[in-house]
């Protein structure tokens, strides 16, 4: 990580909710998600809420780093309709080491719709990906 990343650095972004980001699309196998309203599902927007956090860490990020979401207390306010723009806020709250938490917040231009907290641990890719794979392989050999 750079010393650039220090609290207080804000990023805002844009995205607009299609019919694919709402509840029945969560799980389509789950008959349970295909019988409920078509409105922005919280799952996306847990992961709108990180993506933003994402972009804010990118530029403080050395080549090779990347982030992982390793915690989030969010609340979903209001339900938004497939075809509005929801904004999502994020802020650098603090950085201790490789950890860095955020205060997050998304808005679809009528209400208030997300709001919390996000924690984020920063990785060397190389290193997070060789445990992954031998995790798999232990998997994959019975061990």
């Amino acid at each position: 990580m750079k010393d650039s990343l220090k609290p207080g650095l804000k990023h805002r972004f844009t995205f607009r909710v299609d019919g694919s980001k709402t509840v029945p699309a969560l799980y389509p196998e789950a008959a349970e998600f295909r019988e409920m309203p078509e409105v922005f599902a919280t799952g996306y927007m847990v992961g709108l809420l990180e993506w933003g956090c994402i972009q804010l860490l990118g530029p403080h990020l050395e080549t090779g780093e990347g982030s992982l979401g390793t915690h989030i207390d969010v609340s979903h306010l209001a339900a938004t309709p497939p075809g509005h723009e929801v904004v999502v806020d994020a802020e650098v709250e603090r950085v201790e080491g490789r950890r860095v938490w955020f205060r997050v917040s998304a808005h679809d231009g009528d209400d208030l719709i997300g709001e919390g907290r996000h924690e984020r641990a920063v990785v060397v890719w190389d290193k997070f990906n060789a445990r992954v794979a031998e995790k798999a392989r232990r998997r994959s050999s019975g061990a």
